[in-house]
């Protein structure tokens, strides 16, 4: 008995997760828009990661892509050539070149930020506040669990990503 608790509890939170996903999803899907006018959602994603990490060499940003560092190179390119990002020079290494994020993909990731954490405050402001506490607390734990807690978190909370 008490293990079909522990699993219903566990599809209990599983549903209720799905369930806020779709939400949230929601939320993104809206922040993003705008910025899917000009670049395709791996793109933006690079541009979070040099947001939030400064410039990296493009073999680091392929890595924590999960992409081959030739098929990032091939976007690497069409960020450039959009003037999203610039490679520069590695002050440690004159062999390596580094991605740097230009004001311009600066921006655009600053306005979906903005747009994301305005749209999260107004349904968050419907909630009681005890509540929101809980949430808080457990959305914390879900990103730990999920793996999205190092370096750079606290960067990502300040960009609301």
């Amino acid at each position: 008995m008490t293990a079909h608790r522990r699993g219903s509890g566990l599809d209990d939170a599983t549903d209720a997760t799905l369930r806020a996903s779709r939400a949230l999803l929601g939320v993104v899907a809206r922040s993003l828009s705008e910025a899917l006018e000009h670049v395709s959602l791996p793109q933006f994603r690079v541009l979070v990661l040099l947001a939030v990490d400064g410039p990296l060499r493009s073999g680091v940003v392929a890595e924590r892509m999960g992409i081959h560092p030739s098929t990032f190179s091939r976007n690497a390119d069409r960020l450039v050539a959009g003037g999203w990002v610039r490679r520069v020079e590695d002050p440690d290494s004159r062999l390596s070149v580094l991605i740097e994020l230009t004001d311009t993909g600066a921006d655009l990731v600053d306005r979906v930020t903005r747009r994301r954490r305005a749209e999260l405050r107004e349904i968050l402001a419907t909630m009681p506040p005890e509540t929101r506490d809980v949430l808080a607390g457990a959305l914390e734990s879900f990103a730990d669990a999920a793996g999205e807690a190092g370096a750079g978190a606290a960067d990502l909370t300040a960009l609301g990503m």
